[in-house]
């Protein structure tokens, strides 16, 4: 399917994109899924059927444990059973791929962190600290036998072996059993290139999307929910999971100052963090590593703080990109005891947004 610039044919966003629009146009960032579709009919707790899946997102090719990336995390809304964000806001750092999936698969998805951790470091736990395995999760239980648990740890082996610069996006891996506003969510990406005046920089945004009420839905700009809301009654409310990524050197706390931001990307699209809901950002910069138990001073250069506008601007613009990506990108889906969760109805949104926005937008084709 296509992406939402794609076919709004408008110039609505300031800042350009990367050459992929994605969170891997930050160099070394790889993206992976396993996605998990079986039977159909009634629900049958801990056997199916199964609409669900896992992404898991690697700031770098090399081992996260020895060559940690600086990070912060911030929860918007904290209904959330997200795993290893305590020890991201104490140290500022990440030492294992970021993984989201469903919220009663964070054990069995940690565990998986955990063992190609210590496969990959054999000193863990042993001659050296333990990992810090990062799980965020939405709960996907409308489509989805959650109580299944089905994502296993193999399956976390093997997203992490697929991940790579090139990912899909919509009803797959984390997003294979999502809703969002009333519509089939997913998982979508986004970037922009920061110009400042130190250089040129790149931020991009991952978002695994399950939140959000019909009528509350904005497209660019236009209130297009409230003239959709008799298709069919989809879900109030739910969670949704931001990852971003930049390779600009920021601080935890400059990352944290960004991460905060992503809120105002989503009240775009029309999220209000209603009861029930959870919003959880992870924010990493691969400009530095920081090796483990280094013995010497380390010197981390960083930006001035009045250097961070455009990244929040950029922040908030792909956020908000990343949010209908994985809407447009995203296919009807049958789920347990019959249920449907249909498509974004492309076409009757883009002519929403075109009446709506006035002729003030130009098409930019």
């Amino acid at each position: 399917m296509p992406r939402v610039r794609e076919v709004l044919e408008i110039d609505y966003w300031r800042l350009k994109t990367g050459p992929r629009n994605s969170i891997t146009d930050v160099r070394g960032v790889r993206v992976g899924h396993v996605t998990l579709v079986e039977g159909r009919g009634p629900l049958v707790p801990g056997k199916g059927p199964v609409r669900t899946g896992l992404t898991v997102v690697l700031p770098h090719e090399g081992s996260l444990y020895r060559e940690k990336v600086l990070a912060a995390a911030h929860v918007i809304n904290g209904f959330t059973k997200a795993l290893g964000l305590v020890q991201i806001e104490e140290l500022g750092t990440i030492e294992s791929p970021i993984a989201l999936t469903n919220t009663l698969n964070v054990g069995l998805v940690a565990d998986g962190l955990v063992e190609y951790s210590v496969r990959a470091n054999p000193e863990i736990g042993v001659t050296a600290p333990t990992v810090n395995p990062v799980v965020l999760e939405c709960n996907d239980g409308y489509l989805n036998d959650i109580q299944g648990r089905h994502v296993r740890q193999h399956h976390v082996l093997e997203a992490i072996e697929r991940a790579s610069e090139r990912f899909e996006e919509g009803s797959v891996g984390a997003g294979t059993g999502t809703v969002a506003f009333g519509f089939k969510g997913g998982v979508g990406t986004s970037s922009r290139v920061v110009e400042t005046p130190f250089g040129s920089f790149t931020l991009g945004v991952l978002v695994q999307s399950n939140f959000g009420r019909r009528e509350d839905l904005l497209v660019g700009g236009v209130p297009v929910g409230k003239y959709l809301a008799g298709l069919d009654p989809g879900a109030a409310s739910g969670s949704v999971n931001v990852v971003v990524a930049t390779d600009a050197p920021l601080t935890p706390r400059q990352l944290k100052r960004i991460a905060r931001r992503v809120q105002s990307g989503l009240v775009r699209v029309g999220g209000y963090t209603y009861h029930g809901s959870g919003e959880v950002v992870v924010a990493f910069s691969t400009a530095h590593r920081v090796g483990h138990g280094a013995a010497e001073l380390v010197h981390l250069a960083s930006l001035p703080d009045e250097a961070l506008n455009e990244f929040f601007r950029g922040v908030v613009e792909a956020t908000e990109e990343a949010v209908l990506n994985s809407m447009f990108e995203s296919t009807t889906m049958e789920g347990r005891d019959g249920r449907v969760v249909h498509q974004i109805p492309v076409e009757r949104v883009v002519g929403l947004v075109r009446r709506g926005a006035g002729g003030a937008y130009q098409s930019s084709r």
